[in-house]
């Protein structure tokens, strides 16, 4: 078999599709919001927050529901806000937001436990901080936090988290950055259904155009 066959039999044929499928698709393909970095880090600190708060705060303190709806706050809506940018890029942004807020709430709630109770929170200069870092960008942290967080103190399971916030919170400073060039870029979900449909017609008209053509040079039988 010649390689020009093998081709033909591997490669299905393009020449009928005046113009190719992503011409006329307006709903943008998102990954799975569980495989994004910044929802497995909110998730982290989802977890961390509700073990925190119930072995370190008392049982009807306000300040357990109100820090665990806003660590909850911070993983739901990445979620959602993921699920919806399919169809309504306000909606994604909106939502994206609202986690970064939750977020920063939150990061009040942890601040303000370790200064109350004088407690230290680990700045630059502390001798742990860098290695703290080091560990809540690491792989391992994923796999190892609950276990690890039964073994520290409510000063270093709050730093921790601190830390993990103020990682997430960056993370979902650059998302929302990228949402708005995007928005500015490829415009919102009616402008890309009004051009996707504009694609279409204009493809179906020049393919029409092409045929007509065609008909036109193809020679008259002459007549006997």
């Amino acid at each position: 078999m010649s390689q020009n066959s093998q081709n033909n039999q591997s490669t299905p044929s393009t020449q009928k599709t005046p113009s190719s499928q992503k011409d006329h698709t307006f709903l943008p393909q998102h990954g799975h919001y569980r495989n994004l970095r910044v929802y497995q880090v909110t998730e982290m600190i989802y977890d961390i927050t509700y073990y925190f708060t119930q072995h370190y705060l008392q049982k009807g303190d306000r300040t357990v529901d109100q820090m665990v709806q806003a660590a909850r706050s911070g993983k739901q809506n990445i979620a959602e806000g993921n699920q919806a940018a399919a169809t309504s890029s306000e909606t994604e942004i909106k939502l994206t937001n609202v986690a970064k807020a939750s977020l920063e709430e939150l990061l009040d709630d942890y601040e303000d436990y370790l200064r109350v109770r004088n407690l230290q929170q680990w700045g630059p200069l502390h001798p742990r901080y860098e290695n703290m870092r080091r560990y809540a960008r690491s792989a391992q942290i994923k796999e190892q936090y609950a276990g690890v967080i039964q073994r520290m103190n409510d000063e270093e399971i709050a730093n921790l988290t601190i830390t993990l916030i103020h990682q997430a919170i960056y993370m979902l400073h650059k998302l929302l950055v990228t949402m708005q060039n995007r928005f500015v870029t490829e415009g919102g979900i009616k402008e890309r259904m009004y051009q996707s449909r504009v694609n279409y017609r204009n493809s179906q008209n020049n393919q029409s155009n092409q045929s007509n053509q065609s008909t036109q040079n193809t020679p008259s039988t002459p007549k006997k």
